[in-house]
Parts: structure tokens; C-alpha cells; sequence
């Protein structure tokens, strides 16, 4: 089977000597090409000028691909790996675009090299190299073959051998051209520049091909005892191995990968648990600030005068209602036009429960400020936390206010139902039953005797607290007593659980959690836990790896 090859370097008779890396590109015709690998450096022309080179740091800025012996046909999915790259012809490339690549024919012929796919990339060490590193890793990353071009200049410089460290999971066959030596060649160099690659990878020094200094304007001469060096490069590509190699890279570097996405999924965690501490607090408020406040509490209350209702005495409870509704009117007129210019909501359950809301943002906007300050990591994640938490308040807040009115109405027919089953506890006891009604006539009369007296005004309170203390303690004295205490602690308990299932966990809690998602930042990943476990089992148990590119 023919196979094709690649290479790219840069050889400068003089000037400048970038650390650079050629890259063989080695595919078998007929069949898809493999994203094979690659290495960093500058472009080079072994025989013939196919890549232009320069004296001046970053002059190659885009990868590009000259075809040796190889069809473009057979380089399909080559767009499909180099992604929101765009495919340009090299004169079209841009130096102020720099997500693109070019891909041509070099129709020249190369005694030197297989039929391959020359691939020219971008340097790694000159100062704007950071801006178009990443066609540099996805050009070094396909490459099967490694040529990496240095001279004796700037073979000793840290970022040659820091990137021939990070290439070692590849284990791509590697060659080394030691540009610019001098007529006697400097066996000193060689030996320094292998004692580098020791330092920095664990298998044996590669060959290295010596390229005598040139006078300006002299192509660099390949040695001809290496003349079949490159040729037998490509023999060791392992095609076969590759996907071992991407598997064991991909584990070796996974935990170092994904410390930043573990380091949010953290902050994730820690902001759910300071809102169920706020959220727990907040329930604890509510009990004691309602639920067994002694003048706030009303719910019980209101069961008690539900079951008022249902103790009139038929016949006589027609003409007492009408009668309570004329003697109380200016009462409640009076009433009506002291609230008529409040907003605040005339059930005092749902005023507290607002309050607690509030509360709870107050709580978790200091937290967060407070985490700011402490945890560095992930980078501004509590501090764009909290800038979402403040954007969302008012929403928040208001989409709650609606939650607890619409809870305050649904729990009404549980207030009727409590009453109910006091109603139905008293038929038992008939006795007590007469005296409840004998008590709710009494003290019905007395309310109205003291409305006439004091001309309707004042007399809200005295309508009904006689009747109330009344009723209390005739119900906690008779022997259904016991029976109303287990009532109330029932209703109680009843509506601190459906406060908590029906605003805490199904309102507050959602909304508050989700803040921290909603967050708009560059530095982000927001990938999910879900997402990252099922990465991480596709990486287990798929033998080809994953498709990260």
C-alpha cells in the first residue's frame, strides 16, 4: 500500500533561527486520512521553496499544507477536525485573521521525502505566539511525523523543550534538524541538545541531522548520508497504536483538564448548601415568628370562627347574622378607609413569609461577598454570582409574592377542614355543643349592646374577643380540650410543611440555585456534572477515546 507523507520545518541560511517543529502528515491513499499528528515550528522547503521564510519572529502565523504525492479527495474530513478554522488558499491567508489555514498541491518533486502532507506551523516562541497558538496544537496534534527544526542559537531556549515535553504523549517519530552549524560542525551542540531531550523525554535521543551555515542567499544543504532520513521516519508511523496513544494521553492529562470545571461543580455545591442554610433558617423564623407567635398566629383562629359558622342555631341564625352585618357597618366602613391607603397585605402570614424572602437574599448577597473574598478559585465565579443574584432579585421576589398568596387561598379549605372536625368532635359531646351555642347568643347580644352604646365606633375588637375568650375557654375546659390542642399542633404542623414543600422547595429553592447557572461570564464553563461524568465514562469505556476537537 502507498502511503503519503508530510514534513514542514524552516531552514534559514542566516538570520533569525526560530524554534520551530516540521510535521510529517503520513496517510494511505484510498482510505480516510487519520488526524495524525504534528509539532511545532517553522515551515521549511527541503528541495524547493513551497513555504516562504523569514529572519523575523512570527512570520508564519497560519498552518499550511502542501501536498506531496497525495490527492486533496483524500483529505475529506480535514475542515471537519480543524473546525471554525476556515480552509483558505495561501495567497488568500491574512495576517490579521488568524482562524485559518491553507491546504495546495506542491507539484515539485522531492527526492527526499514519501508522498505526504507538509505541514508548515505557526512558531511557538516569539512574542505574538500566544495569539495563534491554537493553529499551532491543532496542526501538531495531526502530524504522524515530528521534524523539529532548531539552531544552535536557540536550541537551548526553555520553550523548545517545553513543547517537546507536552508532544511526548503523542509518541510521534521525531527527527531533528540542528540548523546553522559551521563548517567543522560542533559535535558539543549535538551532545547538549541530546542531553535537552533526555531532560525532557523519558525515550532515547532521536537522529539529528547537522544543516551547515549558508552565506545569504544559499539554500541549506541536507547532508547526503541522510538523504532516506526522512523516508525512514515515516516507516515508524504505528497507525495501529494511535488510538492507545490518544487513550493513555487523554487519561494522563484528564484530571489536569478538568481541575477548573471540578473547581466550579465545588462552588456549585457549596452556593446549594449556603441556600438550604438560609432556606433552613428562614423555616425556623417562620415557626417562631408566626407559627407559635402567641398574637400573630391567626390560622387556628380563623378554623375557630369557621366553626362559629357552623354552630348557629337554625332560625335564629338568619336574623343574628343580618343583625351583626347592620349594627357593624359603620365599623367597617371606618376600617375600610384606614387601610384604603396601605399596601401591605392585610394577612399577616403573608407579610411574614414576604419578609423572610427578603431576608434570605440579604443573607446570601453577604455570603457570596463574603466567599468572594475567601475562595480565589474558580476565578470571579461568587463575585458574577452575586451580580446575578442582584439582577434576579426583584423577579425573584416578586414571582414568590405571587407563590405565597396563591399558597395563603389553596390552604383556606384546610382551615375549613380543621374547623370541620371540631364541628364534628362537639356533636359527640351534645352537652358542650348547647353550651357553645347558649355562649355564641350571649355574647353575639352583649356585642350589640356595646356597639349601641358606644355609636359603632371602636367596637371591632369588642365584637369578637369576648366571643373568642369565651369559646376557648368553654372548648379547653370541656372534654374535648385535649382533643382542640391536637387539632391546632395537626394544623400547624400541616402548614409548616406545605409552606415549606409549596414555597421553599418548589419556589425559593429552584430559583435561588438556578442564580448561580445564570451568571454571564468569559471565564465560565458551566459545563455540568452530568455532562463531565458522562464524558468521563465514555473515556472509560470506549476504546477510541472521545471526540473533544
Amino acid at each position: 500500500m502507498r502511503r503519503a507523507t508530510a514534513v514542514c520545518g524552516g531552514f534559514y541560511p542566516q538570520g533569525r533561527a526560530d524554534s520551530r517543529a516540521a510535521g510529517f502528515s503520513v496517510t494511505d491513499r484510498g482510505h480516510r486520512p487519520y488526524p495524525g499528528r504534528q509539532k511545532h515550528h517553522r515551515q521549511s522547503a527541503v528541495e524547493q521553496r513551497s513555504g516562504r521564510v523569514s529572519p523575523l519572529a512570527g512570520h508564519t502565523v497560519h498552518p499550511q499544507g502542501f501536498l506531496r504525492g497525495v490527492d486533496k479527495s483524500a483529505l475529506a474530513g480535514l475542515q471537519h477536525y480543524f473546525g471554525r478554522f476556515q480552509g483558505l488558499e495561501p495567497a488568500a491567508l491574512d495576517r490579521r485573521r488568524l482562524d485559518c489555514y491553507s491546504l495546495a498541491p506542491s507539484p515539485d518533486p522531492a527526492a527526499l521525502l514519501p508522498d505526504c502532507v507538509c505541514w508548515d506551523t505557526p512558531d511557538f516562541d516569539s512574542i505574538d505566539a500566544a495569539d495563534y497558538r491554537e493553529g499551532l496544537i491543532r496542526t501538531v496534534a495531526l502530524a504522524d511525523v515530528i521534524v523539529l527544526v532548531v539552531s544552535k542559537e536557540k536550541y537551548a531556549d526553555q520553550s523548545v523543550w517545553e513543547v517537546m515535553k507536552n508532544l511526548a504523549g503523542f509518541q510521534q517519530p521525531t527527527l531533528i534538524c540542528l540548523n546553522k552549524l559551521g563548517e567543522g560542525g560542533d559535535s558539543g551542540v549535538i551532545q547538549s541538545l541530546q542531553e535537552k531531550w533526555r531532560q525532557c523525554r523519558q525515550e532515547p535521543a532521536p537522529d539529528i541531522v547537522p544543516i551547515l551555515f549558508q552565506k545569504h542567499g544559499q539554500l541549506p544543504a541536507w547532508p547526503a548520508a541522510d538523504a532516506r532520513a526522512l523516508i525512514r521516519l515515516s516507516k515508524k508511523v504505528a497507525r495501529h497504536k494511535h488510538a492507545r496513544y490518544r487513550q493513555q494521553l487523554l487519561n494522563h492529562y484528564w484530571p489536569q483538564w478538568l481541575e477548573p470545571v471540578y473547581a466550579e461543580h465545588h462552588a456549585q455545591r457549596h452556593w446549594q448548601t449556603l441556600v438550604d442554610q438560609c432556606l433552613s433558617q428562614a423555616l425556623k423564623n417562620y415557626r417562631r415568628d408566626y407559627l407559635d407567635h402567641p398574637h400573630h398566629y391567626q390560622t387556628f383562629q380563623n378554623a375557630l370562627l369557621n366553626m362559629l359558622n357552623l354552630l348557629e342555631i337554625p332560625g335564629f341564625a338568619r336574623i343574628m347574622s343580618k343583625t351583626r352585618r347592620v349594627m357593624t357597618w359603620p365599623v367597617r366602613k371606618l376600617f375600610e378607609l384606614g387601610n384604603s391607603g396601605l399596601n401591605a397585605s392585610p394577612v399577616q402570614e403573608v407579610a411574614v413569609l414576604n419578609q423572610l424572602a427578603e431576608h434570605v437574599l440579604i443573607q446570601l448577597a453577604d455570603r457570596l461577598l463574603e466567599q468572594n473574598e475567601i475562595e480565589a478559585r474558580p476565578a470571579g465565579w461568587w463575585k458574577d454570582t452575586a451580580v446575578a443574584l442582584r439582577q434576579s432579585r426583584a423577579g425573584l421576589l416578586q414571582d414568590y409574592a405571587l407563590a405565597a398568596e396563591a399558597y395563603h387561598q389553596h390552604f383556606q379549605p384546610d382551615v375549613q377542614a380543621a374547623a370541620q372536625r371540631l364541628y364534628h368532635r362537639l356533636q359527640e359531646q351534645p352537652a358542650v355543643l348547647n353550651s357553645l351555642r347558649a355562649t355564641r347568643i350571649t355574647t353575639d347580644t352583649a356585642g350589640i349592646l356595646l356597639i349601641i352604646q358606644a355609636g359603632g365606633i371602636g367596637v371591632h375588637d369588642l365584637l369578637l374577643t369576648p366571643l373568642m375568650l369565651s369559646m376557648t375557654s368553654l372548648l379547653a375546659e370541656s372534654a374535648i380540650g385535649s382533643y382542640m390542642a391536637r387539632v391546632e399542633a395537626d394544623l400547624k404542623q400541616h402548614q409548616f410543611d406545605t409552606v415549606k414543600k409549596k414555597l421553599f422547595d418548589q419556589v425559593l429553592r429552584p430559583a435561588l440555585e438556578a442564580v448561580a447557572s445564570q451568571a454571564v461570564s468569559q471565564q465560565r464553563f458551566n459545563i455540568s456534572e452530568a455532562e463531565c461524568r458522562q464524558a468521563e465514562q465514555a473515556l472509560t469505556e470506549k476504546k477510541h477515546g472521545l471526540r473533544l476537537l
